[in-house]
């Protein structure tokens, strides 16, 4: 497998999933935020299962051998993703959320700890460099309807905001690397069917589980989304688009570098609030993009070892 495809793939994944927000926060004024993030799975399953069977058996890829820890890894990485998204919604409730949501944008840095630690992903310091400067760069961006984005991003840590969203940062941080995990112990000679066969059962589960979530407690979201089923669909499809790519690029390649140059995707909403809406971008966003535009390009430019 070409050494910089995963390159490619993760700038479209954070394309489709800009998309999948921008769908998901119109839905979420037609519905409950359980069931706008439920459309994500619930029409986005049957693509992922579709393409994995497509691969396996209309192209004759040979069908990967399971094992115990296939299934503890994807069901971990689901399961941390789904609680991530419930807490990073949690800190919208409170009165200083962009704290807690800058927090959350450290899961890039706990995804380079949790790869060494469970995969025994290295990175070199020109990597590592590179994650830094990217995550401040973002947190500045995130933290800017704080009023002073610089004071909040020194001080602001202690905060049960900041404490919840370095929580969800963490949770996303596990579901990224589960799901690498996943992937990896299929041992499968092609990447690409591989992270298909982990995207199938991931959304598999994760649609199961918050499906009974919403028949259980808000049972009648699931009218609101039969209603609803044109954007919903479009939600699912552009969802599953951006998690194959998230997923087979995170096969190819460690998740620390993945998630660092998956943060184009701030490039893309800055370009597109500046020019599409007129917004004009105050000196510390551009800072802030700017950062992240740096640490991107630290990525794709290290030194040989």
């Amino acid at each position: 497998m070409v050494d910089w495809l995963w390159i490619p793939i993760t700038v479209a994944a954070a394309l489709f999933q800009c998309i999948r927000t921008a769908l998901q926060k119109f839905l979420k004024g037609r519905m409950s935020t359980g069931a706008s993030t439920f459309t994500r799975f619930v029409f986005g399953m049957p693509v992922a299962i579709v393409y994995a069977l497509s691969l396996l058996y209309g192209l004759g890829f040979g069908t990967p051998a399971f094992s115990p820890q296939f299934f503890l890894w994807v069901i971990a990485g689901g399961m941390a993703q789904i609680v991530a998204t419930g807490l990073m919604l949690y800190v919208l409730n409170f009165r200083n959320f962009p704290v807690g949501i800058a927090y959350t944008k450290t899961e890039v840095v706990q995804a380079a700890v949790f790869g060494l630690v469970f995969l025994g992903d290295h990175l070199t310091r020109w990597g590592v460099a590179s994650i830094v400067v990217s995550t401040l760069g973002v947190m500045l961006v995130s933290l800017v309807a704080s009023g002073n984005p610089v004071r909040a991003l020194l001080t602001g840590w202690l905060e049960r905001p900041a404490l919840l969203g370095m929580t969800s940062g963490g949770l996303f941080a596990v579901s990224a690397v589960g799901f690498r995990a996943a992937s990896l112990s299929l041992q499968h000679p092609n990447p690409i069917v591989a992270a298909a066969v982990t995207l199938a059962f991931a959304t598999t589960i994760q649609t199961v589980v918050l499906g009974g979530f919403l028949a259980w407690r808000e049972r009648e979201q699931l009218g609101n989304i039969a209603v609803a089923w044109r954007p919903s669909l479009m939600a699912g499809l552009t969802s599953v688009l951006g998690s194959a790519g998230w997923f087979t690029a995170m096969t190819l390649q460690t998740v620390a570098y993945v998630r660092t140059v998956g943060l184009v995707e701030l490039i893309f909403t800055f370009l597109i609030s500046a020019l599409w809406f007129r917004e004009k971008p105050r000196a510390t966003e551009i800072a802030g993009v700017a950062l992240v535009v740096l640490g991107i390009a630290m990525v794709l430019n290290q030194p040989a070892p």
